[in-house]
């Protein structure tokens, strides 16, 4: 089986008295592990992402348990090869999509198990989070910020929110949820569209391309925003209208990038003076690693500074749990 595995280049050569913390997350379509020092220097990134057969636009829950059950047996290597970089100190796994009460999704389910078996049998610090913290920590660790409060815009396919976040203690996140979508999330919208148009799942990375040459102004897509709340199910149907009626695809495709940038400019300027008390506005998510979506939002945010992770820290990665436990178990 083919998996990406990446290494830092420079900074990644540690001593053998370094403390290694390790990071699962078995999200909806990725399964991920990730290694950092006690410095939070990325030392292992691998990644395989859950197959979906051609013409589907998602899996069940069932389908993607299975697959990240023979996935983790991939990624994993034996614990004790580890010591030629230092100590394994802890273990962070995501156990829920978001860090609320009555968060449940089967497949992150996977992950906890697996790290709260290896962390007890290792005699391991172990530290339970949820898929949303890891991609918040990823993206502050990626975009090389302090401790401050943040406004958090997480977009994929599973979720479209805004969340207040601030890290009140060493890899503790306090967030309080202030706008989300209502019905379709900024990636299924991508998804959906892309399926009409012939893009096989998950669509993002050749929407993208795609829209590439695609004209401005040539399809204008509804924005339906009602205070922070976004919607995109009726942007979606104008798109799929306009399809039928025989406009490019890349125009199309360039419509549904200003669409969606748009409709969280417009959520975020809803949430009126609570900018000028965010240290910054952060961007995270599979979404977030457009880029055109990102130079669109970043010139016209205001007046927060937007900070955007590297588009590879955007989308699914355990890379986020692997710095949370770092810095809750730093020895």
């Amino acid at each position: 089986m083919e998996y990406w595995t990446g290494r830092l280049e420079k900074h990644s050569k540690v001593s053998h008295k370094d403390y290694l913390y390790l990071g699962l997350d078995t999200s909806a379509y990725t399964t991920s592990l990730a290694v950092v020092n006690q410095q939070e220097h990325l030392l292992v990134d691998r990644r395989i992402p859950l197959t979906v057969q051609k013409g589907n636009l998602g899996l069940r829950q069932s389908e993607a348990v299975f697959l990240h059950l023979k996935n983790l047996t991939v990624l994993w290597e034996d614990p004790y090869s580890l010591g030629k970089h230092g100590e394994l100190v802890a273990i962070a796994a995501s156990n829920q999509p978001r860090p609320v009460q009555g968060s449940y999704m089967p497949v992150f389910k996977v992950s906890e198990a697996c790290g709260s078996f290896l962390a007890q049998t290792m005699g391991l610090n172990f530290l339970a989070s949820s898929h949303q913290e890891g991609h918040i920590m990823a993206g502050l660790w990626s975009a090389g910020l302090a401790k401050g409060y943040y406004l958090i815009v997480q977009l994929s396919g599973g979720t479209t929110e805004l969340v207040e976040s601030e890290e009140i203690s060493p890899g503790l996140l306090e967030t309080r949820l202030v706008g989300q979508g209502s019905d379709l999330n900024a990636g299924q919208f991508i998804d959906r569209l892309g399926s009409l148009m012939g893009i096989s799942f998950p669509a993002g990375p050749k929407l993208e391309n795609l829209a590439k040459g695609g004209r401005d102004n040539v399809i204008k897509l509804p924005v339906a925003v009602k205070n922070s709340t976004i919607s995109f199910s009726g942007p979606a149907s104008s798109a799929e209208r306009a399809l039928q009626k025989g406009f490019r695809k890349e125009d199309l495709a360039r419509a549904i990038e200003v669409c969606i940038a748009d409709s969280l400019l417009r959520a975020i300027y809803n949430l009126d003076d609570s900018l000028k008390d965010y240290d910054g506005i952060l961007f995270v998510g599979g979404v977030a690693a457009n880029q055109y979506i990102r130079e669109r939002l970043g010139k016209k945010i205001g007046p927060a500074k937007v900070y955007f992770p590297r588009s590879h820290f955007a989308s699914d990665n355990a890379v986020g749990l692997a710095v949370q436990a770092a810095r809750r178990f730093r020895v």
